[in-house]
């Protein structure tokens, strides 16, 4: 087969996400053969295990590496755990995650090729779409520090490791997370330039010679360890070559910190995200007619779900960690299942259009289940 030239950037609004009768999706097809090697021992014991897109590979993530994503990305994430130590049972969450600057076929290869490892795992893990600077707790909850760069495959996926060239600018921002109850922190590459700095954070700077921390007055004691941790990591990698000056707001250097990015630069207050003041609604989804419809039933509760038909439940407006669900009855039609993560992304766009709310965000976490499996964050936002 000819060698197809990679697409656009990765629109989550504007993307047919789905595949279905799509060249790409021929082209996957014909490329993965029968089988993929990559699931062999997948889901076989309890442990953390990710996958990069790579030229419609499934390449496995090193082990030093998990933790550590890049924004020109997608990555495949499987999480096998068991509920209770002495259960013989293993459950599972898969998770697919875009980066802001992957690819539309490296985005859709990952979600075709996680729709095939949920096949491969007979239907039982909970299925997330992740998008970049959305992530749900429950992703974010593995790794004990996130780290997000810039860069990618495309991109040889460098890390400044060796001593950069003086010229270099790279900005770092370390920050907490705060979804139910997560406490998690995460370090991303960010833009250097002034509209990045937002109070309560702490920022590093890499210039390749010289490593720069700002801590800003509002940011916590495990914020400032944690920078201070990433820059010496660092450092040590370049053998020592470079100089580590750390900065603090209000203190007689913070000037030198800010003058970096301009004139009489001054830290923004961070954006306070808003949500639509609605509760939980249900929503049954129907492909009778050959495409989506949706239809509110009602208050969200346990007993309006059919085993004959797909749900959605909105719960975009919680704080915490607002997802969309998609629960799939054990009578759904195959074009609900093979659609749900694509027919939940159609319903968020045509909510922002309806309401024209920016508030209403097209990227957060999609959550796919099938009856029996359920994940507890589905059923305590049914029940709320």
């Amino acid at each position: 087969m000819a060698h197809l030239t990679k697409l656009k950037t990765y629109d989550i609004q504007n993307s047919n996400i789905a595949l279905l009768g799509s060249d790409l999706e021929k082209h996957v097809r014909e490329h993965a053969g029968d089988s993929e090697s990559a699931w062999n021992e997948a889901g076989s014991k309890p442990g953390l295990r990710i996958w990069r897109i790579e030229s419609f590979n499934v390449v496995e993530w090193p082990d030093e590496r998990i933790g550590s994503f890049y924004d020109g990305d997608s990555y495949i994430i499987l999480h096998t755990y068991k509920k209770t130590p002495d259960s013989d049972a293993l459950w599972y969450d898969l998770h697919f995650w875009l980066g802001a600057e992957t690819t539309q076929d490296e985005a859709a290869t990952a979600a075709y090729k996680t729709a095939e490892l949920d096949d491969h795992l007979h239907g039982l893990p909970v299925q997330y779409r992740e998008v970049q600077g959305y992530e749900s707790p429950r992703f974010l909850s593995y790794f004990p520090k996130f780290l997000c760069l810039k860069g990618g495959v495309a991109t040889g996926f460098h890390h400044v490791t060796a001593v950069p060239p003086l010229d270099l600018q790279r900005l770092y921002r370390v920050h907490l997370s705060h979804g139910s109850g997560a406490n998690n922190l995460l370090v991303r590459e960010v833009s250097p330039e002034a509209s990045s700095l937002v109070s309560g954070d702490v920022y590093v700077l890499d210039k390749g010679t010289q490593l720069w921390q700002f801590n800003t007055k509002a940011s916590s004691g495990k914020e400032k360890f944690t920078a201070a941790e990433f820059v010496q990591g660092l450092a040590n990698e370049r053998g020592g070559q470079c100089d580590v000056i750390v900065y603090d707001e209000g203190s007689p250097g913070a000037g030198i910190f800010l003058s970096e990015f301009g004139e009489g630069v001054t830290l923004r207050d961070a954006d306070a995200p808003e949500y639509l003041n609605v509760q939980p609604a249900l929503i049954r989804i129907s492909d009778a007619r050959g495409a989506a419809a949706f239809e509110l039933v009602g208050p969200p509760s346990r007993a309006s779900l059919n085993s004959s038909d797909a749900f959605l439940l909105d719960n975009s407006s919680d704080p915490l960690g607002p997802a969309v669900y998609v629960w799939l009855g054990n009578g759904a039609s195959l074009n609900e299942r093979r659609l749900a993560v694509q027919y939940a992304q159609d319903y968020l766009n045509r909510k922002m259009v309806q309401l024209s709310d920016r508030r209403v965000e097209v990227a957060i976490p999609v959550v796919k289940m099938n009856e029996g499996n359920e994940s507890e964050d589905f059923f305590q936002a049914l029940d709320a």
